[in-house]
């Protein structure tokens, strides 16, 4: 594809916020588990996922969707996750009530 020289800058921008947007599997689920359970702690989402989650959860705060909003009024005072502003804008709501209800993710019956 080849476009004038003009617009360079602007399609750069455009390709790397597309790029910056894209989520694996594992972040999606960790992002739907911080979503839905925030404030929460690493281990309590590494209970639900059964795996290590904190480099994830680091890309998911450098891409701005994730954000530390506390910490936990128990032994060793872990951190608290919740999402940001930003979560809401690329995935189009409101507020967090906005979000699908549990109910309505699980799969039908076969």
């Amino acid at each position: 594809m080849l476009t004038l020289s003009q617009y360079n800058y602007w399609l750069k921008k455009l390709l790397r916020a597309r790029s910056e947007t894209k989520l694996s599997p594992a972040a999606m689920e960790t992002l739907a588990i911080i979503a839905y359970k925030q404030p929460v702690i690493r281990a309590d989402i590494e209970a639900i996922r059964g795996v290590a989650v904190g480099e994830v959860i680091r890309s998911l705060s450098l891409k701005g969707l994730v954000k530390i909003v506390g910490r936990a009024e128990i032994l060793g005072r872990p951190m608290l996750y919740g999402t940001t502003k930003k979560f809401l804008e690329v995935f189009g709501l409101n507020t967090l009530k906005d979000l699908p209800k549990i109910e309505e993710l699980k799969r039908p019956p076969n």
